[in-house]
């Protein structure tokens, strides 16, 4: 039996993951910065949790894990630990950027410089987050690496680093687990009855999917709506906008009350599902399975390039990010259009008073 807790250990999914780091160490080949890539809720931050104590760790155990005990080990744990360092944007920014303050401090004193005779890890997350100045600055950090200094990027966006930054990294991608793997982790951390359609809805990711069966639990416990009502509710606008049944801007004020980064998130989901169907695949993979009926019969209208077009239109405004967007008007602008594609196939949904 395991002496480390599950929290301790590395996830499922990250065990080949952990295996290369873990004999890059033994073999003293560790990289002096490490970009860890993956999508939301895949456990990235959690790996780099593991690997930071582990490097600092005084008696880490034959598989590279933390002791868990030593004075090392005990400092990391209460928050104190010397040589470790993270870099996250500033909570006084609306912005949500990575400044270059931040960077030239850690250049600029004896950050880079372990003070207990070990590693000095500075983990940097999101590292997408920094913007022009602040990555080139982290550049000349990059290029002339202190001895026994680890730096560890966390990213989901890796696309919005300069390449000159990806280039003097090493990439570790964590992976999406397969969905019965997922499942089987799911299901031992949940009772929900609906752990398969909250995998989907978090394309995969077991621990984002965690996150919202938790947040549906805080809403239950609030008395509100639960996500997957709220989504049963935004959902039947959608098709109802597509069938002419709903004027779209009305629909944006009841959307009004969800979140960006949720409501894209479904558009988003909804739009690629309609799209497989009409495909013609036999059998397509859907996100939604539980809408399978009305998707179906919305597929059979939608004109694929007009919905290709439209899902790069999502794409576009979900990389966008959502700090300083006018919710209200970017509902209307998508239910507009979305309303428009189905107007220009249907002769119905144009006749006189009908307005979008």
């Amino acid at each position: 039996m395991s002496p480390h807790t599950e929290a301790e250990a590395p996830l499922p999914w990250h065990a080949a993951g952990w295996q290369l780091l873990w004999q890059a160490r033994a073999a003293g080949r560790l990289p002096h910065a490490l970009l860890v890539t993956g999508p939301p809720g895949v456990g990235k931050r959690r790996l780099v949790g593991l690997l930071s104590r582990s490097l600092l760790c005084a008696r880490p155990d034959a598989g590279g894990l933390a002791c868990g005990h030593c004075r090392e080990c005990e400092l990391f744990a209460a928050g104190t630990h010397p040589d470790y360092l993270e870099i996250v944007p500033d909570p006084e920014s609306k912005s949500d950027e990575i400044r270059v303050d931040a960077i030239r401090r850690l250049a600029a004193s004896d950050a880079l410089t372990a003070h207990r005779g070990g590693h000095k890890v500075i983990v940097l997350d999101p590292a997408q987050n920094m913007n022009l100045n602040a990555a080139n600055s982290l550049l000349k950090t990059l290029e002339e690496p202190s001895p026994d200094t680890f730096l560890c990027l966390v990213c989901e966006q890796p696309g919005r680093l300069p390449a000159t930054i990806r280039s003097r990294c090493q990439e570790l991608r964590v992976p999406v687990p397969s969905e019965p793997q997922a499942l089987e982790w799911l299901r031992a951390h949940t009772d929900s009855a609906d752990a398969e359609t909250l995998l989907r809805l978090a394309y995969g990711a077991p621990l984002r999917a965690l996150a919202l069966e938790q947040e549906n639990r805080r809403q239950e416990n609030r008395q509100q709506e639960d996500r997957l009502s709220q989504r049963t509710q935004a959902f039947a606008g959608f098709i109802a906008v597509a069938g002419g049944t709903r004027d779209p801007v009305a629909e944006a004020v009841a959307w009004n009350d969800h979140e960006p980064a949720i409501l894209l998130d479904w558009l988003y989901s909804w739009v690629s599902d309609l799209l497989r169907l009409a495909s013609g695949h036999p059998a397509p993979r859907l996100i939604n399975q539980d809408k399978l009926e009305a998707l179906r019969n919305l597929a059979q209208r939608l004109e694929p390039r007009a919905g290709h077009l439209y899902l790069m239109q999502l794409m576009e405004a979900r990389a966008d990010g959502y700090g300083s967007v006018n919710r209200l008007l970017l509902y209307e602008s998508l239910l507009v259009h979305w309303a428009r594609i189905f107007r220009s196939r249907d002769p119905a949904l144009r006749q006189p008073g009908w307005q979008s």
